[in-house]
């Protein structure tokens, strides 16, 4: 992967249950996972390069949290795939200018969010 200056290079984010974190975004997004111990488990095929570390907090919006979005053609498919999944629905789709899009909290209690331009 070419690395660009000043670009985001790698995400990280806490976990309270890697295990069902893990399961939740390869089923849902399609993820790969690399484990580098028992804290620890670095994702792939996302978008971004980035990791999940075992931590007991959560990365919210509402606690002053910086929000992931992550892009799908179809809104309402992802929106029923991550309920399937065991995720929770935190805010329903919603239009906002150049698209819809929907929060949601996965198994670990993080907030992120899926937009669409259709």
């Amino acid at each position: 992967m070419q690395q660009h200056h000043h670009h985001v290079n790698y995400l990280e984010l806490p976990a309270r249950n890697l295990a069902q974190t893990k399961a939740f975004f390869s089923q849902v997004f399609a993820w790969h996972f690399t484990d580098y111990g028992p804290d620890y488990a670095a994702f792939s095929n996302s978008g971004v390069l980035g990791g999940f570390f075992q931590s007991d907090k959560t990365s919210n919006t509402d606690n002053g949290a910086a929000l992931v979005v992550l892009y799908s053609s179809d809104l309402e498919q992802t929106l029923a795939a991550v309920e399937t999944a065991g995720g929770k629905i935190k805010q329903a789709i919603f239009s906002f200018p150049g698209g819809r899009r929907f929060h949601f909290i996965e198994p670990s209690g993080n907030e992120l969010a899926v937009w669409s331009d259709n």
